[in-house]
Parts: structure tokens; C-alpha cells; sequence
């Protein structure tokens, strides 16, 4: 199993990458609510004030998708599907995504078919 991360950075797309997590065989995911470190810097902190300039076009908010998968099959079709809804991760500011293994996990929905 692993634990697949995005960070998608416009909010706007959120809806549609879910239906692509389900087309993916991604029936459950924890959404949270996040914000990047180069926004919280340049507009929590004085210091750094400086950077508003720099963060211009950047998204101050995003979702954070954690999702925990069976394979890297999965994987490969989420971040396929992903990409065309976002116009590619590739692509800087369109999020980032990354998978951590998972050794253990309880509390899981199985599939029926493992029942």
C-alpha cells in the first residue's frame, strides 16, 4: 500500500480530480485545507514582506488529497488522469504529488471482493 500526497494549488480544480481519483479507483480520500510556506512567509511574516512581488499569480490557498492506495498501478493512473485535468503537474504552480509507503493501515474500506 502507499499513501498518495497532492497538494493541488487551484482550488478551482478540486471537484474534477476527485471524479478523476474515482475513474482512477480512488473510492476515499482525506481533503484538507493548506497553504504554502512562501505564502505564510511573505504575508504572516514582516521580514518577508518583501516577496509579495515574487508570489504574484501564485494561488495563497490549496487542498491537500491524501489518499491511501493499493499499488503503483493506481498511482500511475491517478497522476494520468490528474494531468489532464490540471494541464500538467509538470506544468510549475499546478501542484505536486508524491506517494510514502504504508506498512500498516487500519480502519480501511475493503473492497468486496477481499470481504
Amino acid at each position: 500500500m502507499k499513501l498518495l500526497v497532492f497538494v493541488l494549488n487551484n482550488e478551482e480544480y478540486l471537484e474534477e480530480v476527485l471524479e478523476a481519483y474515482v475513474e482512477a479507483g480512488i473510492t476515499g480520500s482525506t481533503i484538507l485545507d493548506s497553504e504554502g510556506m512562501g505564502r505564510f512567509l511573505t504575508y504572516e511574516v514582516p521580514l518577508f514582506a518583501g516577496f509579495k512581488d515574487f508570489m504574484k499569480g501564485n494561488r495563497p490557498y490549496n487542498k491537500t488529497i491524501l489518499s491511501v492506495v493499493k499499488d503503483d498501478e493506481v498511482v500511475r493512473k491517478a497522476k494520468h488522469l490528474v494531468d489532464g485535468v490540471v494541464g500538467g503537474l509538470e506544468n510549475p504552480g499546478t501542484g505536486i504529488m508524491f506517494t510514502l509507503p504504508v506498512d500498516w493501515a487500519a480502519g480501511l474500506v475493503q473492497d468486496e471482493e477481499e470481504v
